[in-house]
């Protein structure tokens, strides 16, 4: 094989193994300014928007583990998207950069070395964000705690409501 071709494919291999995750799209009739402006979106949540040749992503998709039925998505004009951390936010910008232009149609995905379809790409766009899941966690989590305080607390409490009410009397 060409050197080239083994360096880009060596790239490509580096990318998918760095990242938890890759989704593949399609994005057949974007305009340079429409490219620009997703990879800038993207980069701010730590994502990639990469152009290859699917040939070369087939071969670094095969060498990275990824499940097989990833490569029967890699057809016509394809780009794929990795990252370092989140793929909801990722996911989510794709969906909103899609309904803002009707692009790029996201087609399939993997993370953790399953297979995700359109459809599981959609659902995780549509969770909350990263920031808000946590807070709802740590929520969660605190409950029992603050309910075991005010219990705790509640007897001291109405000893010293009965006490002021006795002192109130005279």
């Amino acid at each position: 094989m060409n050197p080239d071709k083994e360096i880009i494919i060596d790239g490509l291999l580096e990318r998918l193994n760095k990242s938890p995750y890759v989704i593949v799209v399609s994005y057949a009739r974007m305009t340079v300014p429409q490219f620009d402006e997703i990879r800038k979106r993207l980069r701010e949540v730590g994502s990639t928007f990469h152009v290859a040749k699917n040939s070369f992503v087939k071969q670094a998709c095969e060498k990275a583990g990824l499940p097989d039925e990833l490569a029967e998505h890699l057809t016509g004009q394809t780009a794929i998207v990795s990252g370092d951390s989140d793929v909801c936010a990722a996911a989510k910008i794709l969906k909103n950069f899609a309904a803002e232009f009707q692009k790029p149609e996201i087609r399939a995905g993997a993370m953790d070395g399953s297979l995700l379809t359109q459809e599981q790409i959609m659902a995780l766009a549509n969770l909350p964000s990263r920031d808000v899941l946590l807070a709802t966690l740590l929520g969660v989590l605190q409950a029992p705690a603050s309910k075991l305080v005010r219990t705790l607390n509640e007897p001291g409490a109405s000893l010293a409501r009965v006490l002021q009410a006795k002192a109130d009397q005279g």
